[in-house]
This record gives structure tokens, sequence and C-alpha cells, in this order.
């Protein structure tokens, strides 16, 4: 007894065997899409940073241009967090008394920690009116937080003691200040 196909079930085995030939072809594997961040980072001061920052997250390629903001916000944010975060680690390896501790130094250090900290807010909110579509405030949010390193530095100059800033500390200092123009020129691109 010999298998018999009927010329209908060919017909449908052939029709489903195209089906999926046809889709493969047409579907192939999504690409990232670089147009749309070139293009986006084009409106900003520091491309290359802004290329860098937005491609070393996976999910620019599916973004929009308000999904680049957000990355780029995040970006922002994780610097100012871990300037903070290494501001507050001076400030007690400066305050730990004896030989060891300057506690002038460690009132500066932590005082440009809570700079830093305060800059981790303005992002934090300049996400929220990405979010809710208010570029403008976003943008002054962002500014904010471009500004508060400035401030650490001006507190430095201000010492009574001439302390002097800090290699590493200048070294964030611009590393924020730059991905928050990065930001600044992504918010300005959605306001456009």
């Amino acid at each position: 007894m010999g298998l018999q196909i009927s010329a209908s079930s060919c017909l449908l085995i052939l029709a489903v065997a195209a089906a999926a030939s046809a889709a493969a072809a047409v579907a192939p594997p999504a690409k990232p899409d670089t147009a749309l961040i070139q293009k986006v980072c084009r409106a900003t001061k520091y491309y290359g940073l802004c290329l860098s920052t937005l491609k070393s997250d996976p999910s620019s390629s599916r973004a929009d241009p308000r999904g680049l903001a957000s990355i780029s916000l995040a970006a922002a944010l994780a610097n100012a967090t871990s300037a903070s975060s290494f501001l507050s680690s001076l400030a007690l390896g400066a305050s730990c008394g004896g030989s060891c501790g300057d506690p002038a130094l460690s009132r500066l250090l932590l005082d440009c920690a809570d700079k830093y900290g305060l800059a981790g807010d303005a992002l934090r909110a300049s996400a929220l009116d990405v979010a809710a579509e208010a570029y403008d405030y976003a943008y002054v949010h962002a500014m904010a937080a471009e500004d508060y390193p400035s401030a650490c530095r001006d507190a430095f100059r201000r010492s009574p003691a001439g302390t002097a800033y800090p290699p590493e500390l200048a070294r964030r200092e611009d590393g924020l200040k730059r991905i928050c123009d990065v930001v600044l020129g992504i918010i300005e691109f959605l306001g456009s």
C-alpha cells in the first residue's frame, strides 16, 4: 500500500513551502538604523561621543529620537552618579582623622558630591520632561545638570586654603559637561 497524495494536498504543501521561502526572503534580520542615530548626533556638539554613547546601548537601533534622548540622559545620569560616589569616597578618606585627613578638603569633596547629586536630580527631571514631551523644561534641567560641576570647581577656587582642584575631578567634570552637551543637542533636535 503506497502513500497517495491528492493533487490539492500537493498544491497546499507547495504553497506553504513557497510562502515560508518568500517570508524568509522578505524579512531579513533587523539591522540597526544608524542613519537616525547619525542624524540626531549631527545636532550635537560632540558627534563622536554621541555616536559611541547611543551605539553602546543595544536598544538604540530600534529607538526613535525621544528614545535616543532617554539613552543619552541615562548615560549622563550614570556619569553624575559615578562622580558623586567617587567624591563621597574621597571625602571619607580625607576625613578619616589623624595623619590621613584634611577636614577642609573633606568638606569641599562632600560639597562637590552634593553638586553632582543635584546634577543627577536635574537629569532625572529632564528625563521625565522628555517623556512628557516638555522639551523646554527638559532643556533647562539638562543645562542645570551641566552647570553643577562648575559650582564644584568654584568651591575649590574660593577655598581659603587654596586647595588644588584634583585632576581626576577635572576629568569627571569635563566628562559630565560633554555628555550633557550631547543631551542638550538631542533635546534641541526633538524640539525642532
